[in-house]
């Protein structure tokens, strides 16, 4: 039978909806795992002062809202069993609990104002504590430093904080308290807010006391597919939300990860590169990488990970400066066979994995007078590819196993070109997902099998398309380009000379990786 007669039928669905930083997505989900309609509503972001990145509550959860009509427009007939929600991780916000007011925006991930309150706390000898407990370092892309800013600025005494007025939420428990009236927040999400202690996966006291956050305003922890009330608003009204996951998680859920041994990379505006833990390696020492929770389907999920803050980034910044696109910077880039020694060192706000070097400055070196924009260009690209290359060759380490393949999914992941880029520079396997949308996929098919849509076995017969991309370069050219590429992060890497008038760069980069200290 056909989509098209299936939904003249009536046939049930679930509803799955990406909630990312530029725009909100949604799918529809049929029992035979087929799509048979797709929303877009594009978003947003301000920049109010440099580093400051934020945007509007009320207009996600309103994308939100609208995204699940339009897809669902186009079905004759209706029966949603369930939502699944995947969603942007770190950013973070508050409300009045009473009325659902915002009381100020959402600092996104990006966002770097508490770059020096981070700084403050490595000082103070934190890091250590942070670590062991949730599995991150202190860095300004997570949600602890960026909630503290934010209750600073509306409840500096904690006051209405400890009272139970307001109530704090990444943008997945913000999402379900508007859909449902319910405070709660997925177990994989609330792992990246740096709150939650890894191995109780429950808030952790220290935490709490060190940031500055009290108790009180934090949502209920649950299991990632555990079905929340029923939607009071949308389209979707009367069904629950049945699965929610962080995008990045979700991803490595629709590529049918399941087991340890398998590497991801979702392409974006930053990226993240992921695969799960052992139960013997869940608390093994993780080279510049960090340790969270994929998702909790009954018991919990670990899984390594790997935090660039500015890939597709780059590209779109270039293409501005060019005064064009990013389609004609990547056709720009094709026109040379190398960067001719140029390499541009993105890092706009520091340097996440596997460096985790927040002074680390972007940079561009290795022009001379015979460098054209195609060189340029060319460099961007080849900087995304090289970010990802240094975070595999750490997971690499990290987990003892060779890593010989990787699962490439996201936007930029359609870009053959950058795709034959990375499995040259890299040496390895590309396995590219041919599935669009694969953040909300994955959502789906938990949702699918929390509702009772699909059984687990179904899901996992479902076929993962990929398309294969083999190294067209030798290992020699690979190794001499990673080279020039490891010494410019170095030079964006240097220290201040300790004493005036002493002008020493420190080449960090290698040395700093085998600590796994960033610093």
């Amino acid at each position: 039978m056909s989509s098209q007669n299936r939904a003249a039928a009536g046939s049930s669905v679930v509803v799955a909806v990406d909630q990312g930083t530029s725009a909100t997505k949604a799918l529809i989900m049929d029992a035979a795992g087929d799509i048979l309609g797709r929303a877009h509503v594009s978003l947003t972001q301000q920049h109010p002062q440099p580093g400051w990145v934020e945007q509007d509550p009320l207009a996600i959860k309103d994308s939100v809202i609208s995204a699940i009509g339009q897809s669902l427009k186009p079905l004759d007939s209706k029966s949603v069993l369930g939502i699944g929600l995947s969603t942007q991780r770190e950013s973070i916000m508050i409300w009045d609990r009473a009325t659902g007011q915002p009381l100020g925006p959402i600092l996104g991930w990006q966002d770097r104002r508490t770059a020096q309150r981070a700084k403050e706390l490595i000082n103070d000898g934190a890091g250590p504590l942070v670590q062991r407990a949730s599995g991150l370092p202190i860095d300004p892309m997570f949600s602890a430093l960026k909630l503290q800013w934010l209750l600073d600025s509306v409840d500096p005494d904690r006051r209405l904080s400890l009272g139970g007025k307001i109530a704090a939420g990444t943008v997945d428990s913000w999402l379900v308290f508007c859909l449902t009236g319910q405070h709660r927040i997925e177990a994989g999400n609330a792992s990246r807010t740096q709150l939650m202690n890894l191995d109780s996966v429950d808030w952790d006291a220290e935490l709490l006391d060190l940031f500055k956050v009290p108790a009180q305003v934090l949502p209920d922890i649950v299991a990632s597919n555990d079905p929340s009330s029923p939607l009071t608003v949308s389209d979707a009204a009367g069904a629950p939300v049945c699965a929610v996951l962080g995008d990045s998680h979700s991803a490595l859920y629709a590529h049918g990860v399941r087991e340890p041994g398998t590497v991801k990379a979702t392409y974006g505006t930053g990226s993240s590169i992921m695969g799960l833990l052992t139960e013997a390696a869940k608390a093994a020492p993780l080279a510049g990488l960090v340790r969270t929770l994929a998702w909790h389907d009954g018991a919990p999920r670990y899984a390594f990970e790997g935090n660039i803050l500015a890939t597709g980034a780059t590209a779109m910044w270039l293409a501005q400066v060019f005064e064009a696109d990013v389609a004609h910077l990547d056709s720009l880039a094709r026109t040379v066979e190398s960067s001719g020694g140029v390499n541009i060192v993105p890092a706009f706000a520091g340097l996440g994995a596997p460096w985790w070097d927040e002074r680390a400055e972007a940079s561009i070196s290795g022009f001379n007078l015979g460098t054209s924009g195609a060189h340029l260009a060319r460099a961007a690209f080849e900087s995304i590819a090289l970010q990802i290359e240094d975070v595999l060759a750490a997971a690499e380490k990290s987990i003892s196993t060779p890593i010989r393949s990787v699962l490439a999914d996201g936007g930029p992941s359609s870009n053959s070109w950058l795709m034959q880029l990375q499995s040259d520079l890299s040496q390895r396997t590309v396995l590219r997902s041919t599935v669009p949308d694969l953040s909300a996929l994955g959502v789906a098919h938990m949702a699918a099998i929390q509702s009772g849509l699909c059984s687990a076995e179904d899901i996992e017969a479902v076929p993962r398309n990929r398309t294969e991309v083999h190294p067209q370069i030798t290992g020699a050219e690979a190794a001499a380009r990673k080279l020039s590429w490891s010494r410019a992060v170095a030079r964006a890497r240097w220290t201040p000379p300790a004493e005036p008038g002493i002008e020493e760069r420190q080449d960090v980069a290698l040395a700093s990786s085998a600590k796994g200290t960033g610093k």
